[in-house]
């Protein structure tokens, strides 16, 4: 007897935790149910034709990037011989993924040419200029003096510049102009051969003097003892070491005179170039995933908002909710005490499975829901196959708690088999197939290893339970109205 209550307390505490989880741990939805971005890049070859290796490296290091993104249950494809379909669940602004994933990351250090100092400082200055009207720009400036100010300080740079009311013309023409200072500022430094290939790690933090964010950078043993060898070469001259990402300087730093005898050893580096809190994790991601063989065009962007994702999850949740009644009627219909028993399963059954989806996490596709309520038809089959056991033993005589014991005793190899040979497909598809494809194996090996738990478990424990009230241990309760005793 006590062993009985152990498990019925034991499957309240579940389904509590499971409550639990599901209010702490909200689920994750997929494109279709959430809404996103969809992406179609463009593999930029200048010669010769795009080769299945170079694919699947872009492939592999756009993956990364995502990944550090944080995006979850996301779909990148390959499309033809130099195209990749990517998919991003959640985000509903396509150009700030496509800035960060369209970007080579070519990191390099560079040491400065001597005798640039003069031209150095005066390109810094400009830049600076440059790059505080960009902020204006995107901080929703609106000052009178801000079209007249970008007019001045473009036109110290080009003579040929002239006025026009175009926001937009205006801040691509800022952009471009800092890209062209940061390339003439590269222009002035010397290459080495310290590269992004020997980085094996990248962060960010807050600077303790101010509200800007920095790049932290650890390299490999190899790249460490470069990096001081440089450091050393500079120490304490007036050149600079310049960090260049994809041709555009982001950063020039001095080497303290008490480098001078080591460098700066450690395999430790730091990206400090007044960076935001964005800014800051853009780079990160680009450093973490690693440089891209070859660069990519984002050729088109496709948003699909998250109305249209409701839309699905309203519907889902309305077949879902409509197969669940329709199967309870016929289960307590047909079965009575014993189709009781298996709803009340069925719900321990869908809070277990979600609960779990959040805790792992699983993010929810329609392929995913489907194969939810997939889960959910074999989980009464189980039922089925053991209450019509139940039911012969009721027939040949049996007491009731002897037939219920026997019920599900006889039923317990054909309902392990199926569910083995089940899960077994589903671990071939989750191998073998397409994200989407794997969404519905996910759902549904996960069903079938929880409804094993609730057809075998909770049903006999709900079931064991009801019967220690005397008023329902008649045995017509436990047959059908066509076979009564």
């Amino acid at each position: 007897m006590k062993r009985k209550q152990g498990w019925l307390f034991f499957i309240i505490f579940l389904l509590t935790f499971s409550i639990y989880l599901l209010i702490n741990f909200p689920l994750q939805l997929g494109l279709d149910l959430k809404g996103g971005s969809q992406l179609t890049l463009q593999l930029v070859k200048e010669e010769g034709k795009v080769t299945k290796e170079e694919l699947e490296a872009v492939n592999s290091v756009l993956d990364k990037r995502v990944n550090n993104l944080g995006v979850a249950e996301s779909n990148l494809q390959t499309l033809g011989r130099d195209q990749l379909i990517l998919e991003l669940p959640g985000e509903q602004n396509p150009l700030s993924a496509s800035r960060i994933l369209g970007k080579t990351a070519l990191l390099e250090f560079r040491t400065q040419k001597v005798s640039t100092s003069s031209e150095l400082k005066n390109l810094q200055l400009q830049r600076f200029k440059i790059s505080e009207l960009i902020d204006r720009f995107n901080n929703g400036d609106k000052r009178n003096d801000l079209y007249s100010l970008v007019i001045d300080n473009l036109s110290e740079i080009e003579n040929d510049i002239k006025y026009t009311s175009n926001k937009k013309e205006l801040f691509d023409k800022l952009v471009d102009t800092k890209k062209y200072i940061s390339n003439e500022i590269v222009n002035l430094f010397n290459k080495t051969d310290l590269s992004g290939k020997d980085l094996i790690n990248a962060g960010r933090r807050q600077e303790q003097t101010n509200s800007n964010w920095e790049v932290s950078l650890s390299f490999s043993n190899e790249g460490g003892q470069k990096f001081a060898d440089i450091t050393k070469s500079i120490a304490g001259t007036d050149q600079l070491l310049s960090i260049v990402l994809d041709g555009e300087s982001i950063s020039e730093a001095s080497v303290g005179s008490q480098f001078i005898n080591t460098g700066i050893t450690g395999g430790l580096a730091t990206i400090s170039g007044n960076f935001s809190a964005e800014n800051a994790r853009e780079l990160e991601v680009q450093l973490k995933g690693g440089s891209l063989p070859l660069p990519i065009e984002i050729v088109e962007t496709n948003t699909i908002g998250p109305l249209l994702g409701s839309k699905n999850i309203v519907k889902s949740l309305y077949a879902a909710i409509c197969g669940l009644i329709f199967v309870g009627i016929f289960m307590i219909f047909n079965y009575r005490i014993l189709g009781f028993v298996s709803v009340i399963s069925l719900i321990f059954y869908g809070f277990f499975n979600l609960a779990l989806y959040s805790l792992i996490p699983v993010t929810l596709t329609l392929p995913g829901i489907a194969g939810l309520i997939l889960s959910i038809g074999m989980a009464v089959d189980a039922n089925v196959l053991i209450f019509e056991r139940i039911r012969e033993e009721l027939i040949n005589g049996n007491t009731l708690i002897r037939s219920i014991d026997s019920g599900f005793l006889r039923a317990n190899s054909s309902i392990i088999d199926g569910h083995i040979t089940t899960f077994v497909s589903c671990l071939v598809l989750f191998i073998l197939g397409t994200n989407f494809v794997k969404g519905f194996a996910a759902t549904l090996g996960i069903g079938v290893v929880i409804s094993l738990f609730t057809s075998l478990n909770c049903s006999k424990t709900i079931l064991r339970f009801l019967t220690t009230y005397q008023s329902l241990r008649q045995k017509n309760l436990y047959l059908s109205r066509s076979n009564p005793l």
